[in-house]
């Protein structure tokens, strides 16, 4: 138990404290640096911080959905899309650095708070669980579908990040259906809508 823990503990630190790594190449990294206007470039940043802030959460909630997920091969899959979701978060990162900017300041909060939400969830049973985290990709979907059509057009570098996040998640949310997903209850779901609201929003500036 001890040892689970340090683990644990362990990957928290890493996803807020240390630079992510990514296996694939970053997507846009061939593109030359466009120039933008600082309206424009404050903009990009802070629509990739709010991204940023996303894949910190899914960090969380793989991690306490995996902590109490009763079935293997639905742990393996949940940790084979957080292993996706830290090249995520190594990408926007990067792309916030570039773009001369930081990641929000509030994201141990974030991070807090999205473990809490994947323990519950896992704690409901692995169909109930699957079912929070295909509802979830939906809605990044939504969320990211959103952002590549705010993205100033000539910054191609971001939207070549958004893009393909946009496909990962998609892939993620169909493992999920086809591992036994549920689908979940309405009122659920605008209660994710409504928190993911008030996250987006205060990222974007905090």
């Amino acid at each position: 138990m001890s040892d689970r823990f340090i683990i644990e503990f362990d990957k928290a630190l890493r996803t807020l404290c240390a630079p992510a790594s990514t296996v694939r190449e970053v997507p846009g990294s061939s593109e030359p640096e466009a120039p933008m206007s600082a309206a424009e470039k404050a903009h990009a940043a802070a629509l990739m911080r709010v991204n940023h802030v996303g894949e910190i959460c899914a960090q969380a909630l793989y991690q306490g959905q995996s902590l109490t997920s009763r079935q293997a091969d639905v742990s393996q899959a949940l940790e084979q899309a957080a292993r996706e979701e830290t090249e995520h978060l190594a990408w926007t990162e990067r792309r916030l650095a570039e773009l001369g900017s930081r990641s929000s300041l509030l994201n141990p909060v974030w991070y807090v708070g999205a473990l809490a939400i994947g323990v519950v969830a896992g704690k409901l049973g692995d169909d109930w669980s699957l079912g929070f985290l295909a509802e979830t990709e939906r809605q990044v979907e939504a969320h990211l579908d959103s952002h590549l059509s705010e993205l100033p057009d000539e910054d191609a570098r971001s939207r070549a990040i958004v893009a393909q996040m946009r496909r990962d998640e998609i892939a993620h949310a169909a493992t999920a259906v086809r591992l036994g997903a549920r689908e979940l209850p309405a009122a659920a779901v605008k209660a994710m809508q409504l928190a993911a609201r008030t996250m987006t929003r205060t990222a974007y500036y905090v």
